[in-house]
């Protein structure tokens, strides 16, 4: 069987499936049996869901670690027991807020702060998915995580219905946010639509469905992928020479300036190599792209 392509597609996920199953159809449109992730999506949400191809799953950690944007759909006056459609809803009080009382508190959880995860999510606790426990009806202590909130803006807004856009560091969880936003205001709030819109500058209207990469065939299917260096652009970047190259491909170190910190390495042509590590003026491997791969 024919090698498989390496490189960044952009997906942009429906609603009704899950990021698992993104990834399933975005391997079969492709003819790829490697592939991964770089951050799901809950079923309900849609968006970008950036998949790593081939190499291009050594350095997915780069998008994972990366800030994200969302656009928020809250309905006012009222709770769900998982902070979004797919809990059970109670009433809340009617939101008397107005635009400018709005906008403050979205001033307010703007910055750093902590989060607690929320029970329906994916974070484990003593081996286990929370949200399986919170399926069967437990709850557990779980200690709040540092949280950075870029960006918090109301688009749209009337008496039920509040349309945020979101900018925030990796971990945050946009329903429990909206939650808060509820709570400060005094009537509760819960998601009915999440999308994401952009990644590490990757943005969504550069995307395509998994239903129309299935119906462009697979050769357009992966004429979409994105070089692997993609992955790593936001790094400095290093060029070396044929020697520089090889030496660093047969794992020895070199002698670097600038600050210490990964570099993106290149050599002879602009070809990617992979990503390096200065420390104290000395450039060794992070983590190399296999020979002859395509980057």
């Amino acid at each position: 069987m024919a090698e498989g392509p390496d490189g960044l597609l952009l997906v942009d996920k429906p609603a009704g499936i899950t990021s698992t199953r993104a990834l399933a159809m975005a391997k079969r449109a492709l003819g790829a049996r490697k592939a991964g992730h770089t951050g799901t999506l809950d079923p309900f949400a849609t968006g970008l869901l950036p998949l790593v191809f081939g190499e291009a799953t050594k350095f997915s950690r780069f998008l994972i670690d990366a800030d994200k944007a969302y656009e928020a759909t809250l309905r006012l006056g009222a709770r769900s027991t998982t902070g979004d459609t797919e809990g059970q809803i109670v009433a809340g009080s009617p939101c008397f807020a107005s635009s400018e009382e709005i906008n403050a508190v979205c001033r307010d959880l703007t910055g750093d702060s902590m989060q607690i995860p929320p029970m329906h999510s994916a974070v484990r606790i003593q081996g286990r998915r929370l949200y399986d426990l919170a399926r069967q009806g437990l709850a557990v202590e779980r200690e709040a995580r540092p949280i950075r909130v870029e960006r918090l803006e109301v688009l749209r807004f009337d008496i039920e219905c509040l349309v945020i856009s979101v900018k925030c560091s990796k971990g945050t969880y946009v329903r429990t946010l909206a939650e808060s936003l509820g709570d400060r205001l005094g009537c509760g709030a819960y998601l009915t639509a999440l999308r994401r819109t952009s990644t590490a500058g990757f943005d969504v209207s550069d995307a395509a469905t998994p239903e129309a990469l299935a119906e462009m065939g697979v050769q357009a299917a992966r004429a979409r992928l994105l070089p692997v260096e993609t992955l790593v652009r936001s790094l400095p970047r290093s060029d070396l020479g044929p020697e520089e190259a090889r030496a660093i491909r047969n794992g020895r170190e070199l002698d670097a300036g600038g600050s210490d910190g990964e570099r993106a390495l290149f050599g002879p042509g602009g070809e990617f190599i992979g990503v390096g590590r200065v420390t104290s003026g000395r450039l060794a491997v992070a983590r190399l792209l296999a020979t002859g791969a395509q980057g």
